[in-house]
């Protein structure tokens, strides 16, 4: 076990704490059930404190309101975390009894506490979980974190106008009509939105369709007011002349709203992506007793296959939910006939390549290699065209392929842009969860 856990650190300090923007930010709703107290004969006002690590410590982030005299509170405070696909975000869910004779939370009652990582939360969007207490569970106590993705509005509208029969305002020849929409803002300005293209004496113009995002034209409010004049109406005229109706018709022909889905909004539908490994045995990586070897095998420290290995696998593991991973090498001789190999099981098992978590893969890599024979070329098409095909007859979206070579962080953030590319492009919208978190009885666990 001391070994592993030292794979384990060695993995996380080789993906360190990333400076890269993150992909989206995440609502969390925390609600608790069965709190007890030291004190049977009162309640506990519990509080959830919010903590994330980072380089190996515990630091708060936020923390909810205190509800008094509750055993199963429902809080309305939300924490708002950002959200990186490519790290491991360990979050820690600390309960504490804080009383109003107590001076702050060293005073306060531990009442329990639960740990997952971000990822967990938003692959299942609601996870519930007991709390603990000294590594034992506090009572029947539970905790439920529910995730709501909270970003920008990346929607857009197309719209489409034409005019009939407009006021000709040019002497010498019909007029050149364009149209504009303007945004009413809440200070009673207006904001030109979008204006179209001037359609030369015409006076019944065809504008073209144009594009416009939903925060553009309307903050992301679909009942803010826009100004857009549909009839024509000259003031003057209507005054002058009795059988006066109108100075010409605009006419809106296409309003398509296009809902620009997110990567989360496909993990959160029940997208989920499996985690395949490919490595490569072949000779240019030195001989294992080597030191220099990345295959090098240490007995107390990780080589650089593994690192990587448990690096990635640890962060693709929440986005599986039976976290069993195939494993394949390629580039070596195998036992028993000792022929090269391009594509073979690394726990033996061709009819069953899958592993058991990441330890199970590292163990089958631990266990394959001093059977090996290191060797040659390097061929990975073979393993790629498996992956390709098995990903090909999965037509459910519960299930993506990420890349086997996806082993360095730049690859990892594209994974996300990958997912909703793929999807977009097949035309696939992601499931919407049938529970609805609105109510706090929906929320409680």
């Amino acid at each position: 076990m001391k070994k592993m856990s030292n794979i384990y650190e060695s993995a996380a300090n080789t993906l360190g704490i990333f400076n890269s923007p993150c992909l989206t930010k995440v609502e969390l709703r925390v609600a608790c059930k069965g709190i007890s107290d030291r004190d049977a004969l009162s309640k506990p006002d519990p509080c959830v404190i919010l903590k994330m690590q980072s380089h190996g410590q515990w630091f708060e982030v936020d923390r909810t309101e205190v509800i008094r005299t509750c055993i199963n509170p429902v809080y309305s405070k939300l924490f708002t975390v950002d959200f990186y696909f490519e790290e491991v975000q360990r979050l820690r869910f600390e309960v504490h009894d804080i009383s109003s004779n107590h001076n702050g939370l060293k005073e306060a009652d531990f009442l329990g506490g639960m740990e997952c990582t971000l990822g967990q939360i938003v692959s299942q969007r609601k996870l519930s979980k007991s709390l603990l207490k000294h590594g034992n569970t506090a009572g029947k106590s539970s905790i439920t974190v529910i995730a709501e993705e909270l970003s920008g509005n990346d929607d857009y509208v197309e719209l489409a106008f034409n005019a009939r029969k407009l006021d000709d305002k040019d002497f010498f020849s019909k007029s050149d009509p364009f149209l504009e929409i303007f945004r009413m803002n809440d200070d009673a300005t207006q904001q030109l939105v979008h204006r179209t293209e001037v359609v030369m004496n015409n006076l019944s113009p065809a504008w073209k369709s144009f594009k416009v995002s939903v925060n553009s034209l309307c903050s992301g409010d679909p009942d803010r007011r826009l100004k857009v004049q549909w009839e024509c109406i000259n003031p003057k005229y209507k005054a002058k002349k009795k059988n006066y109706k109108n100075s010409g018709m605009v006419i809106l022909n296409q309003c398509k709203i296009h809902k620009m889905h997110s990567f989360l909004d496909y993990i959160m539908g029940g997208c989920q992506i499996q985690f395949t490994v490919a490595i490569d045995f072949t000779a240019s990586n030195g001989d294992p007793r080597n030191s220099c070897s990345l295959h090098y095998i240490h007995p107390y420290q990780p080589n650089e296959y593994l690192k990587a290995l448990v690096a990635v696998g640890e962060i693709c593991q929440d986005y599986d939910s039976d976290k069993m991973f195939p494993a394949f090498g390629f580039g070596a001789r195998i036992p028993p006939e000792y022929t090269v190999s391009h594509d073979f099981a690394i726990n033996f098992n061709e009819d069953n390549p899958e592993c058991a978590g990441i330890q199970g893969v590292v163990e089958a890599y631990q266990s394959c290699l001093p059977k090996l024979q290191l060797y040659g070329p390097t061929n990975i098409a073979p393993i790629i065209q498996k992956v390709a095909k098995s990903a090909s007859e999965e037509t459910n979206t519960k299930e993506a392929s990420a890349s086997p070579a996806a082993l360095a962080k730049s690859v990892l953030a594209e994974v996300p842009n990958q997912v909703v590319d793929y999807y977009n492009g097949k035309g696939i919208k992601p499931k919407c969860s049938s529970e609805v978190y609105e109510s706090s009885r929906t929320l409680a666990p």
